[in-house]
């Protein structure tokens, strides 16, 4: 069996554990120094959000709105129709949740150059419970007009996705997750909206995953091996636009796929994925997500467990899926 070699950038054998919001908060520190627009907004939520120090170390340029996340966003957009670069930050079950149609009319249709950051996304939010594990936020924002939606897979990537955002123009949605989650890329690790990354080569059947799930596909890619299965990992940090040029080279090899997020498998990742191989190249995908069910308080550990989004599950849907191929 030929040896399939890892990509040197990414670390998984042996990992940090940091929260994917601790890169937002770092990189709004980093922004706060080198750029005089930045400017950053809360609903109540500073210090959970990492925005915090943001706030204490540039005042002048925080604005807490208090819990009025559709108010917060239209604040938000008027101060980008006056040149700043306003990052909102909330949890994604209220921003965009709660502030949609404010998304969707002020920040979206008016071009508006705002930046929303969505913290506690998916199941591994834990005991908050389902009402504050953000499951559907991907799908309602990918389905708006010129929008980037970005899941980050670290901190690390969180911290430069932030970077990014700040210099693209236009709105930009990322997601972030609660717990401390594996560190697997560096700061050498190359980052570019719209543009994803093998981060395993292989031939047999490609895993598409975005956000902390990453490491999980990375694990399940490495216990494939061992049965000689060989599994390409991308990365497919950007959901919109979606990467499909990269996609289709993997499919072109391995003629079906898995995909791998913490998020409904309807309209998000799969859905994105799913939709562009309709119409570019026809082949079996199975999907690892949130099975149509609202989450529920639990530890975060047994919830992405009892949900199926574990390397074990993982391997049991890419050995289903080469069987469709």
């Amino acid at each position: 069996m030929k040896q399939v070699p890892l990509n040197p950038y990414v670390l998984y054998k042996t990992v940090e554990k940091i929260p994917t919001r601790n890169g937002y908060g770092d990189a709004l520190l980093e922004l706060g120094e080198t750029n005089p627009d930045v400017v950053v907004l809360t609903a109540d939520l500073a210090e959970s959000t990492r925005a915090q120090k943001f706030g204490e170390t540039y005042p002048e340029r925080f604005i807490e709105c208090g819990v009025a996340e559709q108010n917060m966003m239209g604040v938000a957009a008027g101060l980008a129709l006056s040149g700043k670069i306003p990052f909102v930050s909330s949890y994604a079950v209220f921003s965009p949740g709660r502030s949609w149609d404010q998304l969707r009319v002020s920040v979206c249709y008016g071009k508006a150059n705002v930046k929303i950051a969505g913290a506690h996304t998916g199941v591994s939010v834990g005991p908050d419970g389902a009402t504050h594990q953000a499951l559907e936020d991907i799908a309602i924002t990918r389905v708006l007009p010129d929008i980037i939606v970005c899941a980050p897979c670290d901190a690390e990537e969180t911290r430069k996705c932030t970077l990014a955002a700040a210099k693209h123009k236009g709105p930009v949605y990322f997601r972030f997750a609660r717990e401390k989650t594996p560190v697997i890329t560096t700061n050498k690790t190359p980052f570019e909206f719209g543009k994803a990354y093998v981060c395993r080569e292989g031939y047999d059947v490609t895993l598409i995953a975005c956000g902390p799930l990453l490491h999980e596909a990375l694990l399940a890619a490495e216990e494939l091996a061992k049965q000689h299965i060989e599994a390409e990992v991308i990365n497919s940090h950007t959901i919109k636009p979606l990467d499909g040029k990269t996609i289709q080279t993997s499919l072109k090899k391995t003629l079906c796929a898995v995909t791998i997020e913490e998020h409904q498998t309807t309209g998000g990742l799969h859905g994105a994925v799913a939709e562009f191989c309709a119409q570019n190249y026809p082949v079996p995908i199975e999907p690892i997500g949130m099975p149509n069910h609202f989450g529920e308080s639990g530890e975060p550990d047994e919830l992405i467990t009892k949900y199926g989004m574990r390397a074990k599950d993982i391997v049991k849907a890419a050995k289903k899926v080469l069987k469709r191929k």
